[in-house]
């Protein structure tokens, strides 16, 4: 009779946890939504440029057409808050998905080599092809950049997965082994291709391997982020997959899941959507690594939570990192990669100090 009276009420407390949880994790993706809207109107208002919210607000809505603030919103900072918002939801969830794939805190698409091989065809472009065929970049004309960087972040996928097959199936340590030797030989060849450029050579390869926002004409970055937004739609589809790996891959087999169609889907649509982002904004680290770390300090490591939340996250990191680089040094324009490292690793640490504090 005991046991009878008790269980019903233990199964009542885990309901009632299992509610609270669900809620305070959707109350955390609003929170994120909220505050990603808000920095979004924030940064169509600020820059060199101060311009009020009624007046930003009535460039959109179509007012004033013939008004100067019209192009400065609708032709210069709307672009680069579409291009900062695709951009580092795909970096950030990019980055849970394939910390989740490897179980391994470390893995970013850095670690891959899918933006080291996306930087090295840009300077491979930069340095050789502005001599070899000057013809070829001059036809491509402002898609030369983004052309190269895709062709050398699809090289790099295609050697991580060919490489990281072991008798027919595909295994996450060879392929995390894989990224990290691609990463290491296209960073060399990054570093002998600096070696050999002039000094106008030198600044453009400089400022593009450390990121920058600036070219965002709406007709470069529609292509790239629509295509970073479909692999970020279509990552999301594979949280309870990601969610049984984290038991293992014995585990998540006997759970039905296809492991090696997993594997194949994440590298894919990792590969391809940092490779549409860097093939715009050039190399800007630090947001696929930390992001998902962020949000599982917050709300634990569900990938339900964890790859919405990292998206969420990584975009709204980029996107203050923006607005920063735009009136940091006025009128120059600081690389947004020193930025995202900047912001993110102190706020990261406290975060880290915060919840060991908790624990203890």
């Amino acid at each position: 009779m005991m046991a009878e009276r008790v269980i019903p009420h233990e199964r009542a407390g885990f309901a009632d946890l299992a509610c609270r949880l669900r809620g305070a994790r959707r109350t955390l993706l609003a929170s994120l939504t909220i505050c990603l809207g808000l920095m979004s109107i924030l940064a169509l208002t600020i820059g060199p440029v101060s311009i009020p919210f009624e007046r930003v607000l009535a460039a959109v809505i179509g007012w004033n057409k013939a008004d100067q603030t019209e192009i400065i919103v609708l032709s210069i900072r709307l672009p680069r808050v579409v291009l900062a918002l695709a951009a580092g939801a795909v970096l950030g969830l990019c980055g849970a998905a394939l910390q989740g794939l490897f179980r391994n805190p470390l893995a970013d698409p850095g670690l891959i080599g899918v933006a080291t091989g996306g930087a090295f065809m840009v300077a491979l472009s930069i340095v050789v092809m502005s001599a070899v065929a000057p013809s070829l970049l001059a036809e491509l004309g402002p898609y030369a950049l983004p052309v190269f960087a895709s062709l050398g972040s699809f090289a790099a996928i295609a050697a991580v997965y060919a490489l990281g097959r072991r008798n027919g199936a595909l295994s996450s340590a060879d392929m995390l082994l894989a990224g990290i030797a691609i990463n290491a030989m296209a960073a060399s060849g990054i570093g002998y291709l600096t070696f050999l450029s002039t000094d106008e050579q030198l600044r453009t390869l400089t400022f593009w391997m450390l990121g920058s926002l600036s070219q965002s004409a709406w007709e470069q970055i529609l292509p790239a982020a629509a295509l970073a937004t479909a692999c970020s739609l279509a990552l999301m589809f594979n949280a309870h997959a990601l969610n049984a790996c984290l038991l293992g891959e014995r585990e998540a087999r006997y759970l039905g899941v296809d492991v090696d169609r997993l594997k194949q889907r994440i590298i894919i649509l990792s590969g391809l959507g940092v490779g549409a982002a860097v093939a715009v904004t050039g190399v800007i680290g630090f947001i696929g690594l930390v992001a998902p770390h962020i949000v599982r300090l917050m709300a634990g490591a569900d990938h339900r939570i964890v790859l919405p939340g990292s998206a969420l996250v990584g975009a709204l990191i980029l996107l203050i990192a923006d607005s920063i680089a735009r009136i940091a040094v006025p009128p120059a324009e600081l690389p947004i990669g020193i930025l995202t490292s900047a912001i993110g690793a102190p706020f990261f640490l406290w975060l880290l100090k915060t919840r060991r504090s908790a624990i203890q």
